[in-house]
């Protein structure tokens, strides 16, 4: 039999609008990107990259404060709306917007200083804070009570308005519990175990948790497929978690801290690429390390989440990586895969 006449040869054909598409969102990000860092006003960057501080304060049966101090969170002023609550300024086409993980770290500094001082006006922030995110807690598509994203953001996959995060669950309870404990107020609270769903639901049901073989839990900070598993992120939540079983007691929270827990042992040590510590678990060729900022902050994360949960690993780790923050050279060959990185992905 003859060949097909080569006009009628099917042949694999670009998707050139889809192609286009990618590259006006890729040109976009690294112009949004490009005007955070360079320009001088202010951008979310200036929020974001307070110095980690622990809070000494923070550890002890009677302890109230939150683990790290976010002194310089709970004075941020660049951009408030009508109400007082932080916006962030993340530049080009995102531009301004509520954030709901700056607003409850925002409330988590200044229910730091309250604790400290007493200063009344101190507690009206913190207050004004978890009141927002009382009122902003949404269901999603499954009908889980989560806080919302309202604008898009460009990841490894964009994630579309609407998205939803274990960060921001777990930084939304840490503060809802503390103004609960402070004011007696339960509405407080039961927004805390409304919000608290979401960690305990895998993300196929609505949630922001994965399973990790049969005993673990991974908390994601982004929802995208296949995960990526951003430490940060998941070290914030876990801390959410723990705060949530203090406050209620429940036992869910209990056993999802101990799986959280032995995921965390079961993984840490391969977020260590024998220089610097990773960001995420990217998945491509080119490791995703941490920023400078990031490093810094997971030093701090497991310096508290060894004392916090009393495990030794954490410290170990810890001190491993201060070394190669440290390091001249370490810091140098990190910047500059970083950098890479971010030129070649996202």
């Amino acid at each position: 039999e003859s060949p097909a006449p080569a006009s009628h040869r099917t042949r694999a054909i670009p998707n050139r609008p889809a192609a286009a598409g990618r590259v006006r969102r890729r040109l976009r990000y690294l112009n949004r990107v490009a005007a955070a860092y360079l320009q001088r006003a202010p951008s979310q960057l200036s929020f974001w990259h307070e110095p980690p501080e622990i809070d000494e304060n923070a550890f002890g049966p009677e302890a109230v404060e939150y683990y790290q101090c976010f002194f310089t969170k709970a004075d941020y002023a660049a951009y408030l709306d009508a109400e007082g609550i932080p916006v962030l300024d993340y530049r080009g086409h995102v531009g301004l917007q509520h954030n709901p993980i700056a607003i409850a770290q925002w409330g988590l500094g200044n229910f730091n200083l309250y604790a400290r001082t007493g200063d009344p006006e101190r507690w009206r922030r913190a207050r004004r804070a978890a009141e927002w995110l009382v009122r902003e807690l949404d269901p999603n598509e499954a009908g889980v009570p989560v806080w919302k994203h309202a604008f898009d953001w460009e990841y490894r996959d964009l994630l579309r308005a609407g998205w939803y995060s274990a960060l921001a669950q777990g930084q939304g309870i840490s503060l809802l519990c503390r103004v609960h404990r402070a004011s007696g107020e339960e509405r407080f609270l039961e927004a805390a175990h409304a919000a608290f769903g979401a960690l305990l639901l895998p993300v196929a049901d609505g949630g922001v948790s994965l399973p990790d073989g049969t005993d673990g839990t991974w908390l994601e900070e982004t929802i995208v497929d296949p995960p990526t598993h951003i430490l940060n992120g998941f070290l914030w939540a876990l801390w959410g978690v723990r705060d949530y079983a203090l406050a209620t007691g429940e036992r869910a929270a209990w056993q999802l801290e101990e799986r959280c827990l032995r995921t965390l042992e079961r993984h840490l040590p391969s977020f260590d690429c024998g220089f610097w510590s990773l960001y995420e678990q990217s998945g491509t060729r080119l490791p995703m390390l941490a920023s400078p900022f990031y490093h810094r902050l997971h030093v701090s994360q497991l310096r508290i989440s060894a004392r916090l949960f009393e495990r030794s690993l954490f410290a170990t780790i810890a001190e491993r990586w201060q070394g190669y923050a440290d390091d001249p050279a370490c810091a140098r060959r990190a910047l500059l895969r970083k950098a890479l990185f971010k030129v070649l992905y996202y």
